[in-house]
C-alpha cells in the first residue's frame, strides 16, 4: 500500500478554504491521494508549535489560510528555521487587492463565514415571508420579528419581502370585516406588530387599478368607497385592540415605508 504525502492545513478560522485549495491541487498529482490534516482555530503561538513539530515529524506541508499577521510572521519563521515548506494561500492575493484598491484588508479571521451566516439569515427571512404571507398560517404570527396588519392593497407583502431582504422575518395579515383576526395577534408584544393605514381616496385609487389589471369592472364592490371606509373602520378598531404603532402608507414608496417601519420598531426595542 502506497503510503499517503501529509499535508498539514492550517487556519485561524474554521480552514475550509485552505484545505479546498489543497484538495484542488492534489488531484493533479496521483488522482488526489494526500492525507489533509485540518488545524482550525490557531489563535496563538504555542498552536503553531504544535503544527511545526508534527509537519516536521512527518516532513509534510503546511498550507495556511492565516490573516492576523503576528500568527502569520510566527509561523513563516518557524517554518524557515525548521525547513518546512509553509505555503501562504492567501497574502499574494490580499496584496494584489491592497495595491489595486488601495485599501488595507481587515486582519480578521472567519469574516468569510459570517458573510455565509448573513445569506443564509436572508434567504430564511424571504421564507418565512412567503410562507406567512396574506395570514396563511397565523402560527407565523408567534415567530416573526415583525408583523404588519392592514385592509387589502396596503403593501403588505411587498413590504415583507423588502423587510425578509433586510433578514426580518415578516408575516402579515390581511384585516376583513367579515373575518375575525387570528387570536395569536392578540397574544404577541404590541412592539412586534406595525397597523399599515392609508387613505380612502388613495385606496380606492389602488384598487380601481387593481381591477382594471384583473379585466374586472372598476365600479366593483371592492372598489367602492362604502366598503372601502367600511373596512378602514374594521382595520383601525382592530389596531386599537392590539395597541401598536400605525403608519400611514398612501403615497409613499415601499423602501420608504419599510425605513419608517424599523426606524418605529427601534424606538419600541433594541435589535
Amino acid at each position: 500500500m502506497v503510503q499517503k504525502e501529509v499535508v498539514y492545513v492550517v487556519s485561524d478560522s474554521v480552514g475550509e478554504t485552505a484545505e479546498f485549495v489543497v484538495k484542488a491541487v492534489a488531484t493533479q498529482f496521483n488522482g488526489g491521494q494526500v492525507d489533509i490534516r485540518r488545524n482550525s482555530y490557531v489563535e496563538d503561538f504555542e498552536d503553531i508549535e504544535d503544527v511545526i513539530l508534527l509537519a516536521k515529524k512527518a516532513h509534510s506541508i503546511i498550507a495556511y489560510t492565516i490573516v492576523i499577521p503576528s500568527l502569520k510572521e510566527y509561523l513563516d519563521c518557524r517554518s524557515a528555521e525548521e525547513g518546512i515548506m509553509a505555503v501562504d494561500l492567501l497574502s499574494p492575493l490580499m496584496n494584489a487587492f491592497e495595491t489595486k484598491f488601495n485599501k488595507a484588508p481587515h486582519h480578521q479571521p472567519g469574516l468569510m463565514r459570517k458573510l455565509d451566516e448573513e445569506y443564509f439569515r436572508k434567504i430564511e427571512a424571504i421564507e418565512f415571508a412567503v410562507k406567512y404571507d396574506d395570514g396563511r398560517d397565523p402560527r407565523g404570527i408567534l415567530k416573526a420579528d415583525i408583523v404588519l396588519v392592514g385592509v387589502s392593497r396596503t403593501s403588505k407583502t411587498p413590504l415583507s419581502m423588502y423587510l425578509a431582504h433586510q433578514r426580518f422575518k415578516v408575516a402579515n395579515v390581511p384585516l376583513v370585516p367579515e373575518v375575525q383576526p387570528p387570536d395569536e395577534l392578540f397574544q404577541i408584544p404590541r412592539k412586534n406588530c406595525i397597523g399599515l393605514i392609508i387613505s380612502p381616496d388613495k385606496l380606492n385609487e389602488i384598487r380601481k387599478e387593481r381591477l382594471k389589471a384583473l379585466g374586472l369592472a372598476t365600479q366593483a364592490n371592492y372598489a367602492s368607497f362604502e366598503r372601502i371606509l367600511n373596512e378602514l373602520d374594521h382595520a383601525e378598531k382592530v389596531m386599537k385592540r392590539v395597541g401598536c404603532p400605525v403608519i400611514d402608507v398612501s403615497n409613499k414608496a415601499v423602501e420608504e415605508t419599510a425605513g419608517l417601519i424599523i426606524e418605529v420598531l427601534k424606538k419600541e426595542r433594541s435589535f
